[in-house]
């Protein structure tokens, strides 16, 4: 199931063995269509880029994760609105490729280097050539990130380290070792950090994820009300569903969810990357000066939907409701 190569039609049996017909998974980066609740038409997508062409003009971004799914788009968009980027991740051959990419298609260098934001020694070195080659940042967004589905019980303590040290600890490493060069340069800049919307409310068989964002959502807030005064502002992004190849391969290997995922959303669609990095790309600029120590979701009313004790009620049809009027009428002064 490919989503940013080509089309692919799927059929399959749902989990409670009805059958689903095939519908369209997607074209490129766009959402899926023929399978979404009714009121998805009334919230397309906009892919195009929100900021005006110069927004980041002469300034520097270092993206983790930067090679493929959300890292990708947010560098896209960053380099098309005339920042020269660096990406990060421990796959040098996908980076150089994006990197190619984007440079082709923006006319802005992207630059690509090795890291393992697990190994500070690792992240040093990433940034001692980012500095080397292109100047201290002015955009910083923490996109490195692992998860996988499992029942908690069955968790070793290196899945756990792997998910927590890559998530929080390379989150960590990244922040601590630019933020104090940036400090003794007396340079400010912009954080950005991805997490997710479980990283507020918690989740079963995702346990080391929602730790380690939850834990990186602390870090960012506290440092906005530390290192505001060194220049330095920090925000988070709570993505909801996403359908990148990366998360889903690991996250839905059936395919099995996500029809229970579009049920669960306001909107009635999944979200694309560029949304997230139209929204990236403001947090970051100068324009959102004034914006430090925010969190904020981005997930087509996911999380409200989800939350609310009474909210099943949408499924309830006016005969039905008719029934339960009649009813509850009948007990009136009992």
């Amino acid at each position: 199931m490919a989503l940013f190569r080509g089309l692919t039609v799927l059929n399959r049996v749902s989990p409670n063995k009805c059958f689903i017909p095939a519908r369209l998974i997607g074209i490129g980066t766009n959402p899926l269509y023929q399978s979404q609740p009714p009121q998805a038409r009334f919230f397309p997508s906009s892919e195009g880029v929100m900021l005006l062409p110069g927004t980041y003009k002469n300034k520097v971004a270092f993206i983790t994760g930067g090679g493929t799914g959300l890292g990708k788009a947010m560098t896209t968009t960053l380099s098309s609105l005339g920042a020269e980027c660096m990406i990060a991740s421990r796959n040098l051959d996908v980076l150089k490729k994006t990197a190619d990419e984007i440079s082709q298609q923006t006319g802005n260098k992207v630059h690509a280097v090795q890291c393992n934001v697990r190994d500070p020694a690792s992240v040093e070195a990433a940034v001692n050539q980012l500095v080397n080659d292109v100047g201290l940042p002015d955009v910083v967004i923490n996109n490195a990130a692992g998860n996988f589905i499992s029942p908690s019980e069955k968790l070793s303590p290196n899945a756990w380290r792997t998910i927590t040290d890559i998530v929080l600890n390379g989150t960590a490493y990244v922040t601590l070792d630019i933020g104090k060069r940036l400090i003794k340069a007396e340079k400010g800049a912009a954080f950005l950090a991805i997490t997710t919307i479980y990283a507020e409310s918690g989740s079963g068989f995702v346990v080391p994820s929602a730790a380690a964002k939850a834990g990186v959502e602390k870090l960012c807030t506290s440092l906005a009300a530390e290192w505001g005064r060194y220049g330095m502002r920090f925000n988070v992004i709570q993505p909801g569903p996403i359908k990148t190849k990366g998360a889903f391969s690991r996250l839905d290997p059936t395919g099995m969810f996500e029809q229970n995922m579009l049920e669960n959303i306001a909107v009635g669609r999944l979200g694309t990357p560029e949304e997230i990095a139209n929204l990236a790309a403001y947090l970051c600029s100068d324009y959102a000066s004034w914006v430090s120590g925010a969190i904020i979701r981005m997930d087509g009313g996911e999380y409200v939907s989800i939350a609310g004790e009474f909210n099943g009620l949408k499924k309830v049809t006016p005969e039905q409701w008719a029934i339960m009027e009649a009813m509850i009428r009948s007990t009136k002064g009992s």
